[in-house]
């Protein structure tokens, strides 16, 4: 059987398969390696669109896809009968962890207010001084995953408070459900947000959303950019009262004449929290872990249902 891969890099950290298996490289769609035939295991593009799933029409011997992003709305709801679809849960949760923690603590202490500073060759203590501090905060993680619990066992040596929201309350567990998000919002001096982008979470940060978050509070979203109305913050945070860390937007690239770029309480990267040099090793770990059980006839792990 044929497997293609995006990433050259991708034949040498795959790890030993068995001998009927053979791996090729598919950088772009345009440029296939060789016939579709006997292709029963893809491994797209990390971050691909929605535009690269037309291949899938074109593989007729497909069985399962291995996404190289822990999001998969890009594909949920896309597959031709009979085909898996596998997310990369676990693959991206140092990464995006170590960018919620960063984004968190660059906000808190003021660093894009002293960056400023630093291009204008200004000694802005006065000006900044004294900063707030990631000590002490009610943090508020909307979307429990392997993420979320990546990044509370970052911060909790910083002596903070967590609760903890899915799509479902696990009372046993500590974990809230979505639904209580109107009660738990206005204790929060941090909320996380790293929902996947479903029919469900779409829209999730609205205006009721933002308003329920209390004056000073601070916003991080490392989700999917749909997942928040941008007028909805636009508005909301164009008062200055609450401030936000943003790694995706709606759309993607944020626009140039977005008040969201100029806005001083908002921290915006793009969409970079799991672009690291980690990611190819972590994530053919991964992909050979998931090949050699393909092989094998046994049942792949992080197979995506419902959107998750």
């Amino acid at each position: 059987m044929k497997v293609w891969i995006p990433h050259q890099a991708g034949l040498n950290l795959i790890g030993e398969l068995p001998p009927d298996v053979t791996v090729e490289v598919v950088e772009h769609a345009d440029r296939l390696p060789s016939a579709v035939a006997d292709v029963r295991f893809w491994v797209p593009p990390f971050l691909a669109g929605s535009d690269a799933t037309a291949l899938l029409h074109e593989l007729p011997d497909l069985a399962a896809v291995q996404l190289l992003s822990a999001g998969a709305d890009a594909w949920a709801g896309r597959m031709p009968a009979g085909v898996t679809l596998c997310d990369a849960r676990g693959v991206h949760d140092p990464s995006t962890a170590e960018w919620v923690v960063t984004a968190i603590l660059a906000q808190l202490r003021a660093f894009p207010a002293f960056v400023r500073a630093q291009a204008d060759r200004r000694w802005a203590f006065q000006e900044e001084a004294p900063t707030d501090e990631l000590t002490g905060k009610r943090v508020l993680i909307v979307g429990a995953g392997s993420i979320g619990t990546a990044v509370r066992n970052r911060l909790a040596p910083f002596e903070v408070s967590f609760t903890l929201v899915a799509r479902t309350a696990r009372p046993e567990q500590g974990v809230h459900g979505v639904d209580e998000l109107p009660r738990l919002l206005p204790e929060a001096d941090v909320v996380v947000v790293l929902v996947p982008l479903t029919d469900q979470t779409r829209g999730l940060i609205d205006k009721e959303f933002l308003a329920a978050m209390p004056d000073g509070a601070l916003l991080v979203n490392a989700a999917r950019g749909p997942v928040a109305r941008t007028e909805a913050l636009v508005a909301e945070l164009g008062t200055g009262r609450i401030a936000a860390a943003l790694d995706v937007t709606d759309p993607e690239p944020l626009p140039a004449d977005s008040p969201l770029w100029t806005m001083p309480n908002v921290l915006l990267t793009p969409h970079v929290a799991g672009s690291v040099r980690g990611l190819l090793p972590r994530a053919y770990r991964l992909v050979g872990d998931q090949v050699r059980r393909f092989a094998a006839g046994q049942p792949l792990i992080n197979t995506v249902v419902d959107g998750y």
